[in-house]
């Protein structure tokens, strides 16, 4: 005998009750309203913007201009075009820079590291450019070197005009570009990132302490750098490491030091609050381990050259989804690297928030002769 309809509704009354109602998504509120001309708030690892205003607008960079001497003179020590302990004579142009200084005597012969913390903690322009004409020749060489990295990291609506930041009317940025430079230096060059946590540097007896406020006010932040001219009002980049998730928040145009240490603040705990990265899949890490036909093994493993990382609203990690295409059927031979299809990563509605090429983890040699013969004529039937 069939249940009655009153019955079924009970049962299933119960077993909503027992279940719950399905949750829905945390409510992501508007970036908070902050004191400057531009600002944005990115994910170190993902890169994803969690908040912007007027981003891409032309702005003057002042002092945040030393990113990207910064960044070339970090590339020419990997290059090792330059060394750490190399001295540097000093200019008579160097030794008059106007603007904040670390009072390097004319003549003397500095070493480079010293003028890196010069430039970095005491935003001297004298040691930045003491740099540009140890790098390049002359500061007007170094800043074609800098247009020209510029471009390569994708600052497209950036132009410079000297290295230390002096304004001009073809030195601009956006707050935008400054994003992807802070990334890039966080990104590839860690072991001389440290440098901008340093919160007080001393030189010729004379004690200099970092500009950037957030790093005596906030354990967390481990940099960046600090810009003013009167046309550029106070401009900070600030990076904060909270449980392993970085995030880079740039703010342009602020009215004073404390209004551009206030909107930093805010704009990082908005980030910290509201959202969290994870690492998806790590570089190298095998996904599938597909047929490769013609191959002297018959499966070979795939997976990420990269690491993937996603943010996303709090509490909507644990519901993200990967799924894979391979660009089947695999022949060999296949050298390692070579990309075999797409790994995709959705959230549980089915936006796509990261994708990334699948490749070969290893070299995958043809077979025997054998194996050729037979696989040809598997391949007839695939």
């Amino acid at each position: 005998m069939l249940p009655s309809p009153s019955v079924l509704s009970l049962v299933l009354l119960c077993l909503v009750a027992l279940i719950g109602p399905a949750r829905a998504a945390v409510p992501i509120p508007k970036p908070p309203a902050v004191d400057a001309r531009a600002y944005i708030l990115i994910d170190s690892d993902s890169g994803r913007v969690l908040g912007e205003m007027n981003a891409d607008e032309r702005v003057e960079p002042a002092s945040l201009t030393k990113l990207m001497t910064g960044y070339a003179v970090f590339l020419a020590l990997r290059e090792g075009r330059l060394k750490l302990d190399e001295p540097v004579t000093i200019s008579e142009r160097a030794w008059r820079a106007e603007g904040s200084r670390t009072f390097l005597q004319v003549g003397s012969r500095v070493p480079v590291e010293v003028l890196i913390k010069g430039m970095i903690v005491q935003s001297g322009n004298d040691a930045t450019i003491a740099l540009a004409e140890r790098i390049a020749g002359t500061e007007e060489a170094f800043v074609q070197l800098m247009n020209e990295y510029a471009k390569q990291l994708g600052m497209n609506s950036t132009s410079f005009e000297n290295s230390s930041g002096l304004p001009g009317p073809n030195h601009y940025t956006t707050a935008r570009d400054m994003a992807i430079l802070a990334r890039t230096i966080i990104r590839e060059f860690p072991e001389y990132y440290r440098w901008y946590s340093e919160r007080e540097f001393t030189w010729n007896n004379i004690t200099q302490r970092n500009r950037n406020g957030l790093l005596y006010r906030d354990p967390s932040v481990d940099g960046m750098k600090t810009g003013h001219t009167q046309s550029a009002g106070y401009c900070l980049v600030s990076s904060a490491n909270r449980q392993g998730m970085r995030l880079i928040s740039v703010v342009m145009g602020s009215k004073s030091v404390k209004a551009r240490e206030d909107a930093s603040a805010a704009l990082l705990n908005y980030g910290y609050t509201f959202y969290e990265t994870v690492k998806v899949k790590g570089s190298g890490e095998k996904v599938l381990e597909p047929r490769v036909y013609k191959a002297a093994t018959a499966l070979a493993p795939v997976g990420v050259a990269q690491d993937i990382y996603v943010t996303v609203p709090r509490g909507e990690a644990a519901k993200l989804r990967t799924e894979t295409r391979l660009n089947e059927p695999l022949v060999a031979p296949l050298e390692a690297g070579t990309a075999v299809g797409e790994l995709t990563v959705t959230t549980e509605s089915g936006e796509v928030v990261a994708s990334a090429p699948l490749v070969s983890l290893q070299p995958v040699p043809e077979g025997g002769l054998w194996t050729l013969l037979i696989d040809s004529v598997a391949l007839w039937f695939h």
